[in-house]
């Protein structure tokens, strides 16, 4: 006898195919719908309690994939890729300024941090969120969130105080 849960998956599996279709509709590319796919059904597993049986499985499931990829648009245009550090050398004053030359070693340091590190450092210090919000951004337990600003301010440290720091 299959238990709610096995049916609930076993209702998910079904509804793979239309997914990946929808998926490909909406973002063009075989792997990034692959990747929508499963960041939907992840969080639709994560989240299955929240359905109500008897409801339209299909509506809930396609809200969830259709929100997850309209989340991933928001976060993508929110983020400024600076590689070369062009847009940080333009938040500068005019002027020469002893603060100045901290500021941009932090910027440097701050810029040779994982993504990950880098990511939780500059929500809680940049974004002013808590870290129960930088966790559900980062979509991770409040733990790991602490860790990576943790670990993130360790390194920064380390790379100030002796910038032939390399790790």
């Amino acid at each position: 006898m299959l238990t709610e849960s096995d049916e609930f998956k076993e209702s998910l599996e079904r509804l793979i195919g239309p997914m990946r279709g929808y998926a490909l509709a909406l973002t063009h590319s075989r792997s990034d719908a692959d990747d929508l796919v499963q960041e939907a059904l992840l969080r639709a597993w994560r989240f299955r309690v929240s359905y109500k049986p008897g409801t339209n499985l299909k509506a809930w499931l396609f809200q969830i994939l259709r929100n997850t990829h309209y989340t991933e648009i928001k976060r993508r245009r929110s983020t400024v890729q600076d590689v070369d550090g062009h847009f940080a050398a333009e938040l500068t004053v005019d002027g020469y300024h002893d603060w100045r030359l901290e500021y941009f070693e932090v910027l440097k340091a701050i810029q040779q941090l994982t993504p990950q590190l880098r990511e939780a450092l500059l929500l809680i210090f940049a974004g002013d969120f808590t870290y129960e919000e930088v966790a559900a951004i980062l979509d991770c337990p409040l733990g790991t969130a602490k860790s990576r600003v943790f670990r993130a301010r360790r390194k920064l440290a380390e790379m100030i105080v002796d910038p032939t720091y390399s790790s």
